[in-house]
């Protein structure tokens, strides 16, 4: 698959049942350090299987908002058990937290508090 310029993903996204995330080695050794492709497949609603890794909790709630998978086998099973009902649940759920508490405006508004924070010593 070629590389997709941002403004088409949002179609490449929701033409997908679900997304598969598998981070990068060098992002879980690092920790706390999603890929975009998390927020933008969630802002979709679509619903995201994803590997573990440390931090992965403080951005979406495992198993409510994101669906962890361990192994092979734990992928298929979501995607051939989870009912269609529960999988669009999980994207809603990712959606609604991202649009909560991950937006671009959350990221400014948290650096410009960041930047109080160091001026003020």
């Amino acid at each position: 698959m070629q590389h997709l310029a941002p403004p088409e993903h949002a179609a490449f996204y929701t033409a997908q049942r679900f997304t598969l995330n598998v981070t990068r080695a060098d992002m879980v050794r690092a920790g706390h350090s999603p890929s975009v492709r998390l927020f933008e497949a969630a802002a979709c609603g679509v619903p995201i299987i994803s590997d573990a890794w440390e931090g992965l909790d403080t951005f979406f709630t495992p198993g409510v908002e994101i669906l962890v998978s361990h192994d092979a086998r734990e992928t298929l099973r979501y995607l051939r058990e989870l009912p269609e009902a529960e999988r669009q649940a999980v994207g809603q759920r990712a959606r609604a937290r991202v649009l909560a508490e991950h937006t671009a405006a959350h990221r400014a508004r948290t650096l410009e508090q960041y930047a109080r924070e160091a001026a003020s010593g």
